[in-house]
């Protein structure tokens, strides 16, 4: 019988962590000739999420549980929980349900068809409105600017064989865009796709500065447009303040006492080019700020506490 991982990243769902479990086993009781290991993986939960996650690795031992030392982020804890995983297949699914366990027996059907890989995309959400939107645009422009044909409305939900989470060991990236890495591969995957429902229990977790430094890290890890774009943006103004220039002289000597420039075209123009310089400053530190991070080479965590995985060999 094959061995399925599931991977669950969670912190303070103490509401959640329990039905997702329920739900994870009753799709592989339908599911005979598969056995499944659950790995939990908590970024250092402030809630009771831990104390469940403990009670459940006692009650079933298909429950894995990885405590981590702190909260290491929304991208590395996900991802170190697939790398520990040792299923002929890993499967990464949040804990807020909006990832529909359901599709998980999808997922297997496709991989037993031959992909290595399977990703799920959202084809709709019962989110915002305007919060969909904006992913969406976001997709939609980082697919024009990638140097690889990225997946739009994929969040990293999908099933990963061994062989390429082995893949991704060897890349050995301290601060990997999941997202991203398939594409890059050139790996065939095939794709599954849902509506994502509503979170039931609980607040997310994304905010404002989650979900920037995602976009960020897919921009830098993919593209250097946004360097280009800076390059060219100062050619053009330069050009551009150099006809101006031009243009006021000529009115000068034309309309010499008629004309009279004012401080307005001065102050506009500092703010102006001073905001474009800022914000290339920004796209700047963005680059300069990954490399930072993969250059130090830090784990991705941290473990405090492991349940229910078996003991090292010697």
């Amino acid at each position: 019988m094959k061995l399925i991982s599931i991977v669950t990243p969670c912190y303070n769902e103490e509401e959640n962590v329990a039905a997702v479990y329920a739900q994870v086993k009753a799709v592989f009781a339908a599911l005979p000739q598969y056995t499944y290991e659950h790995i939990f993986i908590d970024n250092a939960s402030t809630d009771s999420t831990m104390d469940i996650l403990r009670d459940l690795a006692q009650q079933d031992s298909n429950i894995k549980v990885i405590l981590n030392t702190r909260n290491f982020g929304h991208i590395r804890s996900p991802y170190y929980g697939l790398l520990q995983a040792r299923g002929e297949c890993s499967i990464l699914l949040v804990a807020d349900l909006q990832d529909p366990p359901t599709l998980i027996q999808d997922f297997l059907a496709q991989w037993e068809g031959g992909f290595k890989v399977v990703l799920g995309v959202k084809t709709g959400s019962d989110e915002s409105a305007t919060m969909f939107l904006i992913r969406k645009a976001y997709y939609h422009l980082i697919d024009k600017i990638s140097e690889t044909k990225l997946v739009k409305n994929n969040t990293g939900f999908g099933l990963y064989d061994k062989s390429v989470l082995q893949l991704f060991k060897e890349f050995n990236d301290p601060y990997p865009y999941l997202r991203g890495l398939v594409p890059e591969t050139g790996i065939r995957y095939a794709t599954v796709h849902y509506h994502q429902p509503q979170r039931r229990r609980g607040i997310t977790k994304n905010n404002f500065y989650t979900l920037y430094d995602i976009a960020m890290l897919g921009i830098t890890n993919h593209s250097k447009i946004p360097l280009r774009v800076a390059t060219f943006t100062g050619f053009a103004v330069a050009f551009l303040s150099l006809l101006v220039s031009f243009g006021y002289l000529i009115a000068k000597l034309v309309f010499w006492d008629q004309f009279s420039i004012g401080v307005a075209p001065l102050v506009i123009g500092f703010f102006f080019f001073t905001a474009i310089q800022m914000i290339f400053l920004g796209i700047l530190g963005e680059y300069m700020a990954n490399i930072y991070v993969k250059v130090r080479q830090r784990p991705l965590v941290v473990e405090q506490e492991r349940i229910n995985f078996a003991p090292p060999e010697v």
